[in-house]
């Protein structure tokens, strides 16, 4: 009886959850005179599916994407070698003021992003990257600061006895990062890949800021084109939302296992 009584309160929150993300699939397929019906009708006569061909001609959404995957492809690489090195200096080199500097790349994270988004606009337009998917990609090559902590706490949980062993081989630091503790970090760097994918894909003030030529812009800036002075393309809207929802969905559902794996290989030592 309490794990019939436990199972239906699962199922009844599960529908809270589930039900805007129905709710946007049956409007993106419903017809104009169904859209402001009241009260809502949730399953529409006629599903149109035109609408997702129309809405994604109605603007250029191959180039958006084109921008999006750039994007993301070369921000999530450039996360994945800085804190890679990163982590991997403050985990394995004993060196003076170590843990003070490693206080203040964590202190960074309490700093909010929208702290920073002027004096960082003020750098790139006097680098004249204004306009440029270079604001967007190049910040990744520098790490962050919770990436650099989660990959740190996963190379203290393995043994030193590794890198003592491929220094014995005659194996430099480079060569023990490359060869021994890289093909280890598995699961960890893919919870930071699919952590930085999801930030990327879903960016949307980071491109309203830096980008103001079209060409430029990405599926999320793509995405504002259907909000008009005078009204709102609803089916549009939720028609594109629910394509650009579907890589993010499918990378995390291809990865979810490597998600807890990372997260639980993460565990605070030392």
């Amino acid at each position: 009886m309490k794990r019939i009584i436990v199972y239906t309160m699962l199922i009844i929150c599960s529908l809270l959850f589930v039900a805007p993300l129905f709710w946007a699939v049956t409007t993106a397929v419903k017809s104009p005179a169904e859209l402001y019906l009241f009260p809502p009708k949730w399953i529409p006569s006629v599903w149109k599916f035109s609408n997702f061909t129309d809405a994604w001609t109605i603007q250029p959404f191959n180039l958006f994407l084109k921008n999006t995957v750039i994007v993301t492809l070369m921000s999530t690489l450039g996360q994945l070698i800085s804190c890679t090195l990163v982590a991997y200096g403050f985990a394995r080199f004993q060196f003076k003021g170590r843990d003070l500097l490693f206080l203040i790349v964590l202190a960074t994270m309490m700093i909010p992003w929208e702290v920073t988004m002027i004096p960082q606009y003020m750098e790139f337009n006097y680098l004249g990257w204004i306009n440029t998917l270079k604001p967007l990609i190049v910040p990744s090559w520098f790490g962050s600061a919770y990436f650099i902590f989660l990959l740190r706490q996963f190379i203290l949980t393995l043994p030193r006895e590794l890198d003592e062993a491929a220094t014995i081989d005659g194996a430099n630091k480079l060569a023990i990062l490359v060869r021994v503790i890289v093909p280890l970090m598995g699961p960890s760097l893919i919870l930071v890949g699919v952590f930085q994918i999801m930030s990327c894909w879903n960016d949307y003030l980071g491109p309203l800021i830096f980008l103001n030529d079209q060409s430029k812009y990405t599926l999320t800036l793509g995405l504002s084109q259907f909000k008009g002075m005078f009204g709102v393309d609803m089916q549009s809207i939720m028609a594109i939302t629910c394509l650009i929802s579907i890589p993010p969905l499918a990378v995390f559902f291809f990865a979810q296992r490597y998600i807890v794996g990372g997260i639980a290989g993460t565990g605070i030592k030392g």
